[in-house]
C-alpha cells in the first residue's frame, strides 16, 4: 500500500509588511524634519506683521550679522568683494531679487549701506527678510 506523503513547505519571509513599516518610517522622518535656511549663520531676524512675499527663482541672499559681517550666499565676504559680486550680475541684476537677511541688532547704517550698494549695481527688487510676529 502506498501512502501519500505531504510535501513539506519551506519557510519563507514575507517582505510586504517590512516594506510597509520602512515606508511609514520614511514618511514620518520626512514630515518631522525641518530644514535650516541660514546654514550656520546666526541671524535673529526682526519681527513684522507685513504680508508674505513669494520667493522668486532668481534671488541673491545676503546675510548681515550683528557684528557687521557680510555673507553672500552663505560665504563670508568683505565689502570690496561684495561690490565685485554684485557687479558680476550686470544686466541680470534687474530681474534678480536682492534679499537682505539682517540681524535685528545689526547697525541700521550698515543695512542701508548694503541696500544702497545693491540699488547702485542695478538691483531694483530689494527685500528685507523678517519673521512673523508671535514666533
Amino acid at each position: 500500500m502506498a501512502f501519500l506523503r505531504r510535501k513539506r513547505e519551506e519557510p519563507r519571509v514575507e517582505l510586504t509588511p517590512m516594506v510597509d513599516v520602512v515606508f511609514n518610517l520614511l514618511i514620518f522622518f520626512m514630515i518631522s524634519t525641518t530644514f535650516v535656511d541660514t546654514a550656520g549663520i546666526e541671524i535673529n531676524l526682526p519681527q513684522a506683521s507685513a504680508q508674505r512675499v513669494e520667493k522668486t527663482p532668481d534671488e541673491v541672499k545676503v546675510y548681515l550679522s550683528v557684528k557687521g559681517e557680510i555673507f553672500f550666499q552663505d560665504e563670508a565676504v568683505s565689502l570690496a568683494e561684495f561690490r565685485q559680486r554684485l557687479e558680476a550680475f550686470g544686466p541680470k541684476a534687474r530681474e534678480t531679487t536682492f534679499l537682505l537677511l539682517a540681524d535685528r541688532e545689526a547697525a541700521h547704517g550698515r543695512v542701508v549701506q548694503l541696500m544702497d550698494l545693491a540699488r547702485e549695481k542695478g538691483f531694483i527688487r530689494l527685500a528685507i527678510a523678517t519673521e512673523e510676529q508671535g514666533r
